[in-house]
C-alpha cells in the first residue's frame, strides 16, 4: 500500500523535477522529502527519478506512474468532496416510503420545494404499506416514511404526528345510502365489508374494527386488499362497502364508487412521519424541515 502522502511528494518532485523547489512547495525540508521518496522507490522495488546535478528526471516507469498518482489523487479528491456534500446534506439519495403519494398533496408540495432547494439530491420514492415501511425503515432501505402504523415500543423509530384525517365510507353508486349527504357507521351493520389485511397495518385494522364494535356490530369481512385502491375497486364492483381515509378517497376515486363522511364517527386517523433513531442523515432532516415547519 502507498500512502496518500507520498503520492503527493512523489507528483511534487515529478513536476518540478527539482528537490528543493518541491520541498518549498510542499512546505517541508528537503532532506526528509529525498528520504521519502528513497522509501518510496524502495517500496516499489524500482527507480523513479535519475539523479544529475542539475535536478533529477523521470525513468520511464515513474512517467508512467506519475499519470497514475494523479488520476489517482484527483479522484480521491473529488470524493472527499462528494462525501462531503453529502454529510451537509447537499448531494446523495433521500429515500423516502410512503402509504398513496397522491393523496397526500401537503408532500408533494414539500417533495417539489425540498428539490427546488437541493436539486443535488436525489429523491427515491417507493410506495408500501404501514407494516412495510416500518420494516423498510428498519432495515436502513429507507431514511423517512409517512405512514399510519408505528409500533410505539420500538425505541429505534422515532414518529411526528404529521397530519389527522377524517375516516369516509366507500359504498357502490347504486347503494340507497349513496344519496345521503352523511352516513351513520351503526347502520351499516348488516353490510358487507372490505377491508385491508390486519398484517399490513395492525393498529390501523384494529382501529377499524373497534369503530364498529363501538357502533354496535362486528363487521362482516367479505373479502380482503393489500392496497386502498384494490379496496375501491372492489366496493365499485359491488363486493361490499369500506372505511378509507380521506386522502384514499382522493387519490383513489372512480366511476361506480362514492365516499360519503360519517356522522356517528368522530375518530381521525393520524398520520405520522417515521425515521430511525440515530439517524444523522441531514437530507432527511431538511426535508422533515419542510414537512413540519
Amino acid at each position: 500500500m502507498i500512502e496518500t502522502r507520498l503520492l503527493r511528494q512523489f507528483v511534487a518532485v515529478a513536476e518540478e523535477l527539482h528537490f528543493h523547489r518541491a520541498a518549498e512547495r510542499l512546505h517541508m525540508a528537503q532532506p526528509p522529502l529525498s528520504q521519502a521518496i528513497a522509501r518510496l522507490e524502495q517500496r516499489l522495488g524500482f527507480t523513479l527519478f535519475v539523479r544529475h546535478s542539475r535536478g533529477v528526471r523521470l525513468t520511464p516507469a515513474g512517467s508512467h506512474l506519475l499519470g497514475t498518482a494523479r488520476t489517482t489523487l484527483q479522484h480521491l479528491e473529488l470524493g472527499v468532496q462528494q462525501a462531503r456534500r453529502i454529510a451537509q446534506g447537499q448531494a446523495g439519495e433521500l429515500r423516502i416510503g410512503s402509504l398513496a403519494l397522491a393523496g397526500h398533496p401537503a408532500l408533494l408540495d414539500g417533495l417539489k420545494r425540498f428539490r427546488k432547494c437541493w436539486p443535488a439530491v436525489q429523491l427515491s420514492l417507493q410506495q408500501a404499506s404501514s407494516a412495510q415501511l416500518a420494516r423498510l425503515l428498519l432495515e436502513e432501505r429507507l431514511e423517512l416514511a409517512v405512514l399510519r402504523d408505528v409500533p410505539e415500543l420500538d425505541e429505534r423509530l422515532h414518529r411526528h404526528l404529521w397530519r389527522e384525517e377524517a375516516l369516509l365510507l366507500a359504498l357502490p353508486s347504486d347503494h340507497p345510502q349513496a344519496a345521503q349527504a352523511s352516513v351513520a357507521l351503526a347502520d351499516c351493520a348488516e353490510q358487507p365489508f372490505v377491508f385491508t389485511p390486519r398484517a399490513l397495518g395492525g393498529r390501523y385494522h384494529q382501529h377499524l374494527l373497534d369503530l364498529c364494535r363501538a357502533a354496535g356490530f362486528e363487521p362482516r369481512i367479505v373479502q380482503e386488499a393489500a392496497q386502498l385502491q384494490t379496496v375501491v375497486g372492489l366496493v365499485a364492483c359491488g363486493f361490499g362497502v369500506a372505511l378509507v381515509p380521506a386522502s384514499a378517497a382522493q387519490a383513489n376515486a372512480q366511476p361506480g364508487v362514492c365516499f360519503r363522511p360519517l356522522h356517528d364517527v368522530q375518530a381521525p386517523l393520524p398520520l405520522y412521519l417515521a425515521w430511525r433513531a440515530g439517524d444523522g442523515c441531514l437530507a432527511r432532516q431538511q426535508l422533515l424541515e419542510l414537512l413540519t415547519g
